[in-house]
């Protein structure tokens, strides 16, 4: 389906996206609730995929570059894994909110990649803006204490899978942010990625002890609106950032989890404590400073 906008249309839609996104991390917790981790996750990608082949077509093959291909299949399902594995594999909802917040170190990491990958120029106010993300992401997971390294280490050992994929996650989405950049020539292969996701997930399912998928309806409506927000957002974006105003959707984009976090607490009838929000305060904070330290610096050579 090819939607041509305005700018102002399409600006808007890139904020519905954004909003879109920020329900994500309570909806792929809840899915996984119903059907198992695994399962859950394959579920949710083959929703997914379906709803983007109607809203994008269905991707061909021989239309993208193949480094893209090649590149941003492997990376964009392996990011795709790990964080809806580490929300599923969650001890509790808490933790798996936690594991969100996690995750959204990737715009911070993201900027220091494309420094080295990409000789990204930046200001002095990157080197806060990374320590204030970092401390952020301390805050949150350390629990009730505040800033203490030893909570943080002991929350992390009660769940090293689930955490270690989510921070992994952030490694490679900041990879896959910079990267296909140079590969991509104008080419969006979401859809397909998503089908890669969804069979590399059933695969897993496969081969793992988790009983038999059991449907009912309020899960299966769930599964439906979880696959549908993912795959919208991801449409809506691509058409956000090609037509719409790029800086205010950037500005607003490192908000998500100020959003997110909101909307998982509600949906999942999670009680946060304040230094929690402090933490992501601080999370989003140190994105935003990231994001400016480069503001109007080209890369070396750009």
């Amino acid at each position: 389906m090819q939607i041509s906008p305005g700018r102002n249309t399409a600006t808007f839609l890139g904020l519905l996206a954004i909003v879109l996104w920020g329900t994500v991390v309570g909806l792929i917790r809840s899915v996984s609730e119903s059907f198992g981790a695994i399962g859950g996750a394959a579920l949710i990608y083959t929703v997914g995929s379906a709803f983007l082949v109607c809203l994008l077509g269905f991707p061909t093959l021989r239309s993208f570059p193949r480094r893209y291909l090649i590149v941003g299949s492997l990376l964009f399902v392996a990011y795709e894994i790990c964080l809806s594995l580490s929300l599923g594999f969650a001890l509790d909802r808490g933790q798996a909110i936690e594991l969100g917040i996690v995750n959204y170190l990737w715009p911070c990491l993201t900027v220091v990649l494309a420094m080295v990958i990409n000789g990204q120029r930046a200001n002095a106010w990157v080197v806060p803006g990374i320590v204030l993300s970092v401390c952020g992401i301390v805050w949150v997971v350390g629990g009730s204490g505040g800033l203490s390294w030893e909570r943080t280490l002991a929350n992390v050992s009660s769940n090293p899978l689930s955490y270690g994929l989510a921070f992994s996650g952030a490694i490679i989405w900041a990879v896959y942010c910079n990267v296909t950049t140079r590969f991509a020539d104008g080419k969006n292969g979401v859809a397909l990625f998503f089908m890669l996701t969804a069979a590399a997930l059933w695969i897993k399912y496969g081969f793992s002890a988790e009983p038999a998928l059991a449907f009912t309806g309020p899960a299966t409506l769930e599964l439906c609106v979880t696959g549908g927000a993912m795959a919208a957002g991801y449409a809506l974006w691509n058409v956000g950032i090609l037509k719409g105003n790029l800086t205010l959707l950037a500005t607003a984009s490192y908000f998500t989890p100020v959003l997110s976090t909101f909307f998982a607490a509600v949906w999942l009838s999670t009680r946060l404590t304040p230094p929690f929000w402090q933490g992501v305060a601080m999370v989003t904070a140190g994105s935003l400073l990231c994001w400016a330290a480069t503001r109007g610096k080209p890369a070396r050579g750009g």
